[in-house]
C-alpha cells in the first residue's frame, strides 16, 4: 500500500447523479483517485465493510474499477463484489446492494451521456439501501475533495474481471459475479412471466433497442432466453465502449432506428429502449408513443395488474418537473402523492419509510420499491405486464388513460452547452418577477402562482432551496425552468410545459401545438432565445 500525495481539484462537486465529467478530465493524473479517496475519507465505516463494484461499460470503466479495486483494499475495504467483466446496470447495483446486505457501491455511468475516448464519464456512490446517498453526504465528500492531500493506492496486478470467481488484493477478497442473474431473478418475481410468455407464443411481437449499452444482456437473459422472444426482437444488444458511435438517450433524437420502426406499416405490437446505464425507458406501440409523464401515471393506475404489487401502492412520487399526470391517478386511488427535486435520492427516504411504492421523473425514468434506483426494463416489463394482463394494446391504454383521468399534454425544451453565465442570468430574470407575476396575464393565461421550489423531506426534514422555477396558471397549465446537472460542457438549460385537458376536452390535440402559447409565454417572461442569441431549443421531448 501506498499513499500518494495529491493536489485538489475545485469542480468535484457531484451533481444530481454524481459526478460526470468529460473522459479527458476523468483521465487527469489523480482526478480519478482523488474522488475515490474523499469518499472513503468522508465514510470512514466502509474500512472492513463490503462494496459491490460495477458500471455500463463505456470506456474507461474498466481502468476505473481497477483503480477503484485498489484503492479500496488499501482503505481497509473487507470484500468487493464486481460484476463480471465490470458490467452492472445502475438498477442491478441497487439490486445486489440490497439483496447482499453491501455497505455500498460506487456506479461508473454517465447515464445518457455519448461514451468513448471524447465521451463522458461519471461516478457516483450508493448507500446501504442501494440507493444514491443523500445530499448531506455528496456534500461531505465535495467538502473532502477540496481539501485533500493525499490518497491511498495498493500496487497489484491487474484484476480478471472477465472470469467469474474468487480474487484477492491483499486482505479484501474480491467477488467477481454474474451481473444478470440476480436481477432477472427479481424481475420474474414481480412480474406474471406465464402470461407474457402466453403474449409472446400468441405472436405478439416486440422490438427492444439496446443502444448498444448495458441492457444488452439483460435483455437477451429475460426477454429472449426467460420469456421466450426472439433474438432478432433485439436491437444494439451488444455493450461497446462508444455505444457504438451513438447517444444512449431514449427516444426519437437519439433512438430513430426504434421509432422508424414503430412508426412504420410493419411496426411490431411494441417497442421499447433504455439507455447507457439502464435505468431509464421509453415504451412506444404501433405508431403510439408513451411520454415518460404518462407512463409513470398509467404504472401507478395499473400496477396492481402484476403480481409484485396486487395488494396495491402506498403511494407515489414525482419530480417536481414531471406531469402532474400521476397527480391525478392517486387521487382517485386514495393514496400519497408526493413532488421532489429532481434526483432519484430524494425518493429514497420515503421509499425507504414505506411512504410510496411507485416513483418516476419525466426524464424518462420509473421505478418502485424493488431498488433504490429508477429501472428501465422494470417499466418495460410493468407495460408488458399490463398488456398481457388486460388484452389492450398501447395505444389503447394510453387513450382509455385519458378518457378516465383527463390528458396533461407536455414537453421538454432542452437547451444544451449554453454559456453558463447566460443561463443563471435566466434563471435570474425569472426570480426578479416572481413577487409581482401572479395576477398578470399573457396569451389568454392569467398566472395564479410564481415561485421558487424548495422541498422538505418529510422524513428526515432536510431543505432543498432553489429546486427551479414554477409558474402555475389559473387554467391548471404551467412551465417550468431548471438548470440540469447531468451535462458536462457548459450549461443545460430545461424548459418544461404542461397544459392539462380534461376528460370531456379534445385528448387528440397535437402536443407541440397545444403548448405552443405557453412557450410563447416562457420565452416573454424569461428571455431565453433572447439571452441565448438561439431560436429553438437543441433538443425537443
Amino acid at each position: 500500500m501506498r499513499t500518494v500525495s495529491t493536489v485538489p481539484f475545485t469542480d468535484q462537486k457531484p451533481g444530481t447523479s454524481g459526478l460526470r465529467k468529460q473522459v479527458k478530465t476523468f483521465q487527469k493524473p489523480g482526478y480519478l483517485e482523488n474522488f475515490v479517496q474523499s469518499i472513503f475519507d468522508s465514510l470512514p465505516e466502509l474500512s472492513g465493510g463490503t462494496l459491490v463494484i460495477g458500471g455500463d461499460g463505456r470506456f474507461f470503466n474498466d481502468k476505473a474499477i481497477q483503480t477503484i479495486l485498489s484503492m479500496a483494499a488499501a482503505n481497509g475495504v473487507k470484500k468487493a463484489l464486481v460484476g463480471q467483466s465490470g458490467l452492472l446496470s445502475t438498477p442491478a447495483a441497487s439490486c445486489v446492494i440490497r439483496k447482499y446486505g453491501a455497505d455500498g457501491g460506487f456506479v461508473l455511468s454517465a447515464s445518457h451521456n455519448p461514451g468513448g475516448p471524447n465521451g463522458d464519464f461519471g461516478i457516483k456512490y450508493n448507500g446501504k439501501n442501494g440507493g444514491p446517498v443523500v445530499e448531506s453526504v455528496t456534500e461531505k465528500i465535495f467538502a473532502r475533495s477540496k481539501v485533500i492531500e493525499s490518497y491511498k493506492i495498493t500496487d497489484n496486478d491487474d484484476v480478471n474481471l472477465e472470469k467469474a470467481g474468487l480474487d484477492r488484493i491483499d486482505s479484501m477478497q474480491i467477488e467477481i459475479f454474474n451481473s444478470v442473474t440476480d436481477y432477472a431473478n427479481m424481475m420474474e418475481g414481480l412480474f406474471d412471466f406465464d402470461a407474457i410468455r402466453r403474449m409472446f407464443a400468441s405472436g405478439f411481437e416486440i422490438c427492444f433497442d439496446a443502444m448498444h449499452a448495458i441492457t444488452g444482456p439483460y435483455a437477451k437473459e429475460i426477454f429472449v432466453k426467460r420469456l421466450g422472444t426472439s433474438a432478432g426482437s433485439l436491437m444494439n444488444a451488444v455493450p461497446l465502449p462508444d455505444f457504438g458511435g451513438g447517444h444512449p438517450d431514449p427516444g426519437p433524437t437519439y433512438a430513430k432506428e426504434l421509432f422508424a420502426k414503430m412508426f412504420s406499416d410493419k411496426a411490431p405490437n411494441f417497442g421499447a429502449c433504455s439507455d447507457g446505464d439502464g435505468d431509464r425507458n421509453i415504451v412506444l406501440g404501433k405508431n403510439t408513443y408513451v411520454s415518460p409523464s404518462d407512463s409513470l401515471a398509467i404504472i401507478t393506475a395499473n400496477a396492481h395488474l402484476a403480481k409484485g404489487y396486487k395488494k396495491g401502492i402506498a403511494g407515489v412520487a414525482r419530480s417536481m418537473p414531471t406531469s402532474r399526470a400521476a397527480d391525478r391517478v392517486a387521487e382517485k386511488l386514495g393514496i400519497e402523492c408526493f413532488e421532489t427535486p429532481t434526483g432519484w435520492k430524494f425518493f429514497g427516504n420515503l421509499l425507504d419509510a414505506g411512504r410510496i411504492t411507485i416513483c418516476g421523473e419525466e426524464s424518462a425514468g420509473a421505478g418502485s420499491d424493488h431498488v433504490r434506483e429508477k429501472d428501465g426494463l422494470w417499466a418495460i416489463l410493468m407495460w408488458l405486464n399490463i398488456i398481457a394482463v388486460s388484452g389492450k394494446s398501447v395505444e389503447d391504454i394510453l387513450k382509455d388513460h385519458w378518457q378516465e383521468f383527463g390528458r396533461n399534454y407536455y414537453a421538454r425544451h432542452d437547451y444544451e452547452s449554453v454559456d453558463k453565465i447566460k443561463a443563471e442570468k435566466i434563471m435570474r430574470t425569472v426570480e426578479q418577477q416572481l413577487a409581482e407575476l401572479p395576477g398578470k396575464s399573457f396569451h389568454g393565461e392569467t398566472i395564479l402562482k410564481a415561485d421558487s421550489f424548495a422541498y422538505t423531506d418529510p422524513i428526515d426534514g432536510s431543505v432543498s432551496k432553489n429546486q427551479g422555477m414554477r409558474i402555475d396558471f389559473e387554467s391548471g397549465s404551467r412551465f417550468v425552468l431548471r438548470l440540469s446537472g447531468t451535462g458536462t460542457v457548459g450549461a443545460t438549460l430545461r424548459v418544461y410545459l404542461e397544459k392539462y385537458v380534461p376528460p370531456t376536452g379534445d385528448l387528440a390535440q397535437d402536443t407541440h401545438k397545444t403548448l405552443a402559447d405557453l412557450d410563447l409565454i416562457a420565452n416573454e417572461i424569461a428571455k431565453i432565445k433572447s439571452t441565448l442569441e438561439r431560436e429553438s431549443p437543441s433538443v425537443i421531448s
